[in-house]
């Protein structure tokens, strides 16, 4: 990048600092914002020259300007029920990045409350992650949230709790060139479990930011499954970072799915820290028109006896594009490692492109890992054979296209909101499905 370019590059993300939340009570949170502020300053947007971002142009978003809300919308309590989660017990609703008590509530007896209040409540436990897990060093997007620290998500299951209920976190959006920052913090203490949802949706199609992080630590024998369903509006940018510290034994299921926004990013990291973690990853991007959907995950098994699977998924129609890049790193210690990753994409049209780069760094020589990726069409002979018993190419077509994704949506724990997307990538498949055989 020169000189010229990457000072404007600077001063973007310098423009984004503005409107951050007032000085906190506490010390080492005015700290750990204030290193995220010099972080912004030494970093800039990154570009189709930097090899994590070389498939995925993001310019479209320095050409807006994007300030935090104002103080928080009023929703009708009936605009919000509509995404809401019938089996959940605990619920914390954020609109356009700002915490709304009104909508949101606990009865699940676990700490499920605003980060702003939590930190007080709770500071030890949360001085001890906040900021520890996903790194803002040399990531710009990542810093910028970390500056913005105030309202988010504080989640503590305390040892040996197993909730059956989902805790549901609902972030909406509401207004156009609006930025927000969702923040979540999860701790899983020894022998707990829970499922937590995360739920990006939108009220407008105008272009917005929402700029999330997620950090989840399990202790000894801990058990989260996430998922996380990213139906931000057409014109939505969308970045995201998580990253998850696995103790012993532990065991981490996240199933992300991407329907929404015209450019997102997700960049999930597991750190297998102690021996005998386990993590399943599966993620589904269904994208169409001119979207770009990017995911990049790694799972570093640090320690031995790890057991890791993945399975990514795209489907992609019009002129959409989809980036996939998967690592799975083993280090020397790392004896013993299970770990296999798989990569499956599905091209509805002509214009559409999917990049994949699955990835194996081992330095073990006690392993068993393996990878593979694979592009293409619809299979004709199986669409022939469904037109033989009766179905039109674009039922056959529709058909075969769901069944592509619904292998992902199906492994969401919470039935109302597997139902839910079911629904939705039925009808987002029917429509692929009609252009894909006026295209053949």
């Amino acid at each position: 990048m020169n000189t010229a370019s990457s000072t404007a590059s600077t001063g973007y993300l310098d423009s984004l600092l503005q409107g951050q939340p007032s000085a906190s009570s506490l010390t080492w949170l005015n700290q750990l914002r204030a290193n995220a502020v010099e972080r912004v300053g030494a970093l800039t947007v990154p570009t189709t020259r930097d090899e994590d971002w070389r498939f995925t142009d993001i310019s479209p978003l320095t050409k807006l300007s994007f300030q935090p809300a104002r103080g928080v919308a009023q929703l009708a309590p009936a605009t919000v029920e509509q995404w809401a989660i019938a089996e959940a017990e605990a619920r914390l609703v954020f609109v356009d990045g700002i915490y709304a008590p009104r909508h949101s509530f606990n009865r699940a007896g676990i700490t499920v409350e605003n980060l702003a209040s939590g930190v007080t409540r709770h500071g030890a436990a949360v001085q001890a992650h906040l900021g520890r897990h996903a790194g803002f060093e040399r990531n710009a997007f990542a810093a910028l949230n970390t500056a913005f620290l105030h309202d988010g998500a504080l989640i503590v299951v305390p040892r040996g709790i197993a909730l059956a209920a989902p805790v549901h976190l609902l972030f909406i959006a509401t207004r156009k060139h609006a930025a927000s920052y969702p923040r979540c913090l999860l701790i899983a203490e020894a022998g707990s479990a829970v499922t937590l949802v995360e739920d990006f949706v939108a009220l407008q199609n105008e272009a917005y930011f929402t700029n999330a992080v997620t950090e989840m630590t399990l202790d000894g024998n801990a058990a989260v499954h996430h998922v996380r369903v990213q139906r931000e509006g057409a014109e939505a940018f969308h970045f995201a970072n998580c990253a998850a510290s696995l103790a012993h034994a532990s065991r981490y299921h996240s199933v992300s799915v991407a329907l929404g926004a015209r450019i997102s990013r997700h960049n999930l990291g597991v750190l297998m820290a102690a021996e005998g973690a386990e993590c399943r990853i599966d993620g589904l991007a269904l994208i169409g028109g001119r979207q770009l959907a990017d995911a990049h995950t790694l799972i570093d098994h640090a320690m031995p006896q790890g057991l890791s699977r993945q399975l990514h998924k795209c489907i992609v129609d019009g002129a959409a594009r989809a980036v996939f890049n998967g690592n799975i790193m083993v280090r020397s210690g790392a004896q013993r490692t299970d770990s296999s990753q798989s990569s499956r994409n599905l091209l509805l049209s002509g214009k559409a492109r999917v990049d994949t780069k699955p990835q194996l760094e081992i330095f073990a020589d006690d392993v068993k890992c393996a990878h593979g990726a694979t592009v293409g069409q619809l299979d004709v002979d199986e669409v022939f054979y469904l037109n033989s018993r009766g179905l039109s190419d674009t039922a056959a077509r529709k058909l075969l296209t769901y069944a592509f994704g619904a292998e992902v949506i199906e492994r969401i724990s919470v039935a109302s909101l597997r139902n839910r997307l079911e629904q939705a990538v039925l009808a987002q498949t029917q429509t692929a499905a009609a252009g894909a055989a006026r295209e053949a």
